[in-house]
């Protein structure tokens, strides 16, 4: 019903659903299911002949109409062959890297990495896959670091908490240059601001726990992959026995139809907020590529359309941890919480030096990660305001 020449935000409404087949309901029903019964032996055959069981229902694991749906409405927003649902964002990222990789493989991650991910990573030696970490403003430069035994690079562009942006086009050249396969995660953007499959990506993950959903009630994930990409992460998935819960899919599917404006109300409240805490007394910089004084600025402007809700304040160096939890401690309408993407507004002390590559974090101060939802924008900046008086004064210029 929807295509290339509607744009982004009709898209949003119409992909994964067709009234026509679900007796003129605009939204797909929700199926609770396991078991799928067949009408012959016939039927029952041709299913089990198909690899990737997408051809018709087989067994609810494999998946739905429901899932099916939320699958095929992200894919086409992304730009994609086709979708694989999983539990959870972190679910998305593991299959993903265990579609392509195997014992003696070489893998290269972003330093800025979302820490499960790391972590995930970093558990791959016990499968004798070596994980190596470069920096995330390495650009084509990452040329340099493929070696014969490479088989995946994964990029986050936005980096989280620390929002680096990379150069995705020139890494997945050099990287398609090299038969190597590339993975980014799109969280922060969404395909509403950012679409990595067009800038040479070869599969593309959300946590759609975050803004797909954006109502902090489900955990869900989603690969979207080219053609060439999604046989392999489909058959991991179904390997894995990885399968997405009816009414997380059908809480995503809601969600993706107020996607655009949700993430213009965060973009403009998120901007604002950053610009004025940018200004207070005891912050020594605000880490967001939608400002013009971010180093990932440029990048951002090129390959971006738009900013979520989410970015980093950085405390004087002279502060320390403790003064940042004491800052957060002190909040009221920003939630103490880890997560993001939903309509409440949430912040959480992070720690860059204790798993970054040497030396990232040097001589800079403590961090927070800020997420702006739906509260009035002048109530956050009191809140945070409020927040900021729990830090100690600073004697003079750093």
């Amino acid at each position: 019903m929807t295509g290339e020449r509607h744009t982004t935000r009709t898209r949003l409404v119409h992909a994964g659903s067709d009234p026509r087949t679900q007796r003129g309901y605009p939204n797909p029903p929700v199926h609770r299911a396991s078991t799928v019964l067949y009408r012959d032996t016939a039927e029952m055959a041709v299913s089990q002949a198909d690899p990737l069981k997408r051809e018709m229902p087989v067994y609810g694991r494999f998946g739905t109409p429901t899932s099916m749906a939320f699958e095929a409405a992200v894919a086409e927003l992304e730009g994609g062959h086709g979708g694989v649902a999983t539990c959870s964002g972190l679910a998305a990222i593991s299959t993903a890297v265990l579609s392509f990789v195997r014992a003696g493989d070489h893998v290269l991650v972003t330093d800025s990495a979302y820490l499960p991910t790391r972590r995930f990573c970093d558990s791959l030696a016990a499968l004798g896959v070596e994980t190596e970490y470069y920096p995330p403003g390495i650009g084509a430069d990452i040329a340099a670091l493929v070696r014969p035994t490479t088989r995946l690079v994964y990029l986050e562009s936005p980096g989280s908490t620390t929002f680096e942006v990379q150069d995705v086009p020139a890494i997945t050249a050099a990287c398609r240059a090299r038969g190597v396969t590339t993975l980014v995660d799109n969280t922060w953007a969404t395909p509403v601001y950012h679409r990595p499959l067009q800038l040479g990506a070869d599969v593309v993950l959300h946590s759609a726990t975050k803004y797909l959903t954006g109502h902090a009630d489900s955990i869900l994930g989603v690969a979207v992959c080219t053609a060439a990409a999604y046989p392999a992460v489909r058959a991991t998935a179904m390997r894995l026995g990885q399968c997405a819960g009816a009414d997380d899919v059908y809480a995503a599917l809601r969600g993706l139809r107020t996607l655009d404006v949700r993430l213009e109300r965060h973009q403009a409240q998120a901007l604002e907020l950053a610009r004025w805490a940018g200004k207070q007394p005891g912050v020594a910089a605000v880490l967001s590529p939608a400002l013009p004084e971010d180093p990932g600025h440029d990048l951002w402007r090129r390959d971006f359309t738009g900013a979520s809700g989410l970015f980093g304040l950085e405390l004087d160096p002279r502060y320390g941890p403790e003064e940042a939890d004491a800052l957060a401690d002190r909040l009221t309408l920003f939630g103490l919480g880890h997560s993001y993407g939903g309509y409440e507004s949430l912040v959480v002390p992070c720690e860059p030096a204790q798993h970054r590559l040497p030396g990232t974090w040097r001589g800079r101060g403590p961090l927070l990660r800020v997420h702006v939802g739906f509260e009035d924008v002048e109530d956050l900046k009191r809140d945070l305001a409020d927040g900021l008086r729990a830090l100690p004064p600073l004697p003079g210029p750093a």
